[in-house]
């Protein structure tokens, strides 16, 4: 083809367009097997419950998608914007504007990429990283991981309309949802490796978000402490599961009353001087953005989270006057605390014991078991018209006094035990919700530290995750 000097839509169209007559054995192999996987997701979704139209709609979407890629109709819709942007480095001498073939090449080589990554990402494995402490330490903020998704049974996609490699919001925009809604798909999965099981660190959608479908809700990621059909219970801040004490992490944390040694921070105004004591604490691998409560005004008596080891190296710390485990009292109700009944005087350390529903069990209804789960009846197993009147209950218009589960649920549980917002605050994690089984550790970032050589976790790279 010879030199281009202007952009032609027509003759570029014509030159990537490739019917599918010309496809060659080894591409109509690749679309015949692509779409039998596609026809077996179909009749997976027709026996989840899909209405037929909504699974076939499907099944065409997922077909279509090879058809395009090797037409190189795909390539075209994008080579465009490719198109501008080598013309512009053109134009600045980086490199001689491209013709058609340049192009081609460069979109067929992207959307490749994408399909692959996009089947990879979905099916298989995906990147998470770290927000928030509830892990600590365990976990740290600025962790890179590798999650699976086919250890737990992968779900085929709820909402399959979706930008690539974004979760629920487009890039570059606040809000902007990256998913069309009005192809939902019902809850499916292929067969797991494992379940989960007690201990396991585990990936979820954040069930007690309003406002999107399942699986496009926050990703969340908790110890899950009690499997469904499990008894939990905490008592003063220990976890008993069926009775027995949970084990707990290595890194675990748990809030204790520090009081600093106000003459080593506070500076000749009479105030604390905030740099001095942030540096002070970054050497103990703890953050002033993490206090959970102050003791009194002074600003020096705080409550802070730490693991046992930190806890017994400051007590041998002449800038610390008092370092004492925290617990909140039992008796005394924290009206945050799942599942919001005021007839229970439950709190962060003083739990239960809660029965964690599981997939064919059924429970006796009493107004107990009502706010326990009255949001897994309704809105998990989707029976919207459930309520209580009177002191009795209804389904469908009918009284009934007894309610079988559908699904398993899960307790979780960050290991930050005083700093994380978990089922202890939104209740049971269903089935539906579970991403993935956390694997290791890739790649760590401290954001916090001033050497830049430091920032690097060097020691968490590739470790794996317990």
């Amino acid at each position: 083809m010879q030199h281009q000097n202007s952009f032609n839509l027509k003759a570029t169209f014509d030159f990537y367009y490739k019917s599918p007559k010309l496809f060659s054995r080894k591409q109509w192999i690749i679309v015949g097997i692509w779409c039998l996987l596609n026809l077996l997701v179909f009749g997976m979704y027709l026996s989840a419950g899909s209405a037929f139209g909504m699974a076939t709609l499907n099944l065409i979407y997922g077909c279509a998608l090879i058809v395009l890629y090797f037409t190189r109709i795909l390539a075209f819709l994008i080579s465009p914007l490719i198109y501008a942007v080598l013309y512009i480095l053109s134009l600045v001498k980086l490199m001689d504007k491209p013709d058609n073939a340049m192009v081609y090449e460069w979109g067929d080589a992207l959307w490749f990429a994408t399909l692959a990554a996009t089947v990879i990402r979905s099916y298989f494995i995906e990147a998470y990283t770290i927000p928030t402490p509830s892990m600590e330490k365990s976990l740290l903020v600025g962790d890179f991981l590798f999650v699976s998704k086919f250890h737990y049974g992968t779900r085929l996609p709820v909402t399959p309309l979706s930008f690539p490699f974004s979760h629920n919001i487009l890039p570059l925009t606040d809000s902007t949802p990256s998913y069309l809604s009005f192809m939902q798909m019902p809850y499916k999965r292929f067969p797991a490796v494992t379940t989960v099981k007690n201990n396991d660190v585990v990936v979820f959608n954040y069930p007690a978000e309003e406002g999107r479908p399942f699986d496009k809700k926050e990703n969340y990621i908790k110890r899950c402490l009690a499997i469904a059909g499990d008894s939990i219970k905490v008592v003063q801040g220990d976890v008993y599961v069926n009775g027995v004490l949970a084990d707990k992490p290595d890194q675990m944390q748990y809030g204790y009353t520090i009081k600093f040694n106000s003459s080593y921070f506070i500076d000749e105004r009479g105030s604390v001087n905030e740099e001095k004591f942030i540096k002070y604490l970054y050497q103990y691998d703890m953050s002033i953005n993490d206090i959970i409560d102050q003791v009194h005004g002074d600003g020096l008596f705080l409550v802070m989270p730490a693991t046992n080891y930190i806890a017994e190296k400051l007590k041998n710390d002449p800038k610390i006057l008092l370092v004492d485990s925290f617990r909140y009292t039992p008796q005394s109700r924290d009206p945050r605390i799942f599942p919001y009944y005021e007839k229970l005087n439950w709190n962060v350390d003083n739990f239960g014991a809660v029965y964690v529903p599981k997939a064919g069990d059924a429970i006796t209804l009493d107004s107990l078991h009502y706010y326990l789960y009255n949001r897994v009846i309704r809105v998990y197993e989707n029976n919207p018209d459930f309520k209580m009147e009177n002191g009795k209950f209804y389904l469908e218009g009918k009284e009934i006094t007894r309610y079988q589960f559908k699904y398993n649920y899960y307790f979780m549980m960050g290991d930050n035990r005083h700093n994380s917002l978990d089922s202890r605050f939104w209740g049971f994690v269903p089935e539906t919700n579970i991403v993935g089984k956390a694997l290791f550790v890739w790649m760590s970032w401290d954001k916090n530290a001033s050497n830049i050589f430091k920032k690097i976790r060097w020691n968490r790279l590739f470790m794996g995750i317990h």
